[in-house]
């Protein structure tokens, strides 16, 4: 969109300036890079199931260096421990106290690199801090730094020793997504790109927490139509109806969902939501929250077939008010 409404205006140029950063980094990829910028505005947190190289981590870096984020990384192992994660209390003996150091969740965007490679007991450690941005450690309750956003990724193909995501901790992130294979032109040009200069380390900041936080609050003032309200809560509804689906989505679903919607709108110039932006945010927000029958669970992509299924059988609103 060219011509941004005035009210979305502020929210359209900070996204594009955001994916200009990053694209000097991440070649193509411009929808994933758009998710995780709606997540960002939706305060969500993100999960990536893709294959090891097709540059996760580039990308979780790329989006901390231009938002100006603290970084942390962790590694997911079987012998990592709730306390790798969230930090330990220890006793100083000069200072004859106990002295509490913050663990890597103590930051601005965290990377959970593999994350079900830990086990349950440690993947849990994140569940609070997912869900109301702090951290209680020794029954003392600290809050986390704001803006605060986890990216954690998984590796679809090797399972073996792995812990499979609870649904109660798949259902916490806002969207899940994949990277995916480059295309042709731009794995050549990433191959020029990248032979005589590593463009992570030259890119800067080009917006700061202020500005997110700002941001966040803007698209708050998304307009729905009452109409496109219903279209949006048909649609969750109707993940709990269908015969394949054994569990569908959650009122948490319907509230990121509708979240989401908001992100994207602005994003694209607009103030007010469009049906098209439920239909282009269900999959990536309800995909991987659903738990299908045993006849298709093992069909990675059964839960994106039926919610397209499902979009197909709502009439969406044609007519409706938009907001300026």
């Amino acid at each position: 969109m060219n011509n941004p409404t005035p009210n979305a205006q502020s929210v359209f140029e900070w996204a594009q300036k955001i994916r200009e950063n990053i694209g000097k980094v991440i070649v193509g990829k411009q929808e994933v890079i758009d998710l995780l910028l709606a997540a960002m505005l939706s305060n969500g947190h993100v999960l990536i199931n893709d294959y090891p190289g097709s540059g996760k981590t580039m990308l979780a870096k790329s989006l901390a260096k231009s938002l100006g984020m603290q970084f942390q990384r962790i590694q997911g192992t079987p012998d990592l421990l709730p306390t790798d994660v969230t930090g330990v209390s220890y006793y100083d003996q000069k200072q004859n106290n106990f002295i509490f150091r913050n663990g890597p969740i103590f930051t601005q965007l965290l990377l959970f690199d593999e994350i079900n490679r830990a086990t349950p007991r440690t993947q849990s450690a994140l569940l609070e801090a997912m869900a109301e941005m702090q951290v209680t450690v020794d029954r003392d309750t600290m809050r986390l730094p704001e803006p605060f956003m986890a990216i954690a990724t998984q590796n679809p193909v090797e399972m073996e020793g792995t812990f499979p995501l609870p649904e109660a901790q798949l259902d916490r992130f806002i969207i899940s997504a994949q990277m995916g294979y480059p295309e042709e032109e731009e794995e050549l040009f990433m191959t020029r790109r990248f032979k005589t200069e590593e463009p992570l380390e030259t890119i800067e900041a080009v917006s700061f927490s202020d500005d997110i936080m700002r941001m966040q609050q803007k698209i708050r003032t998304a307009i729905w139509a009452p109409d496109v309200e219903r279209y949006l809560v048909a649609i969750i509804r109707g993940t709990r109806n269908h015969p394949l689906i054994e569990l569908g989505a959650s009122p948490r679903a319907t509230l990121a969902l509708y979240r989401m919607c908001e992100a994207w709108a602005f994003m694209n110039g607009r103030i007010f939501v469009e049906p098209d932006d439920v239909k282009k945010m269900a999959a990536p927000v309800l995909a991987h929250r659903l738990i299908m029958k045993s006849s298709i669970r093992r069909r990675t992509s059964g839960a994106k077939d039926v919610i397209t299924e499902i979009i197909a059988s709502v009439i969406a609103p044609v007519e409706f008010t938009k907001g300026r």
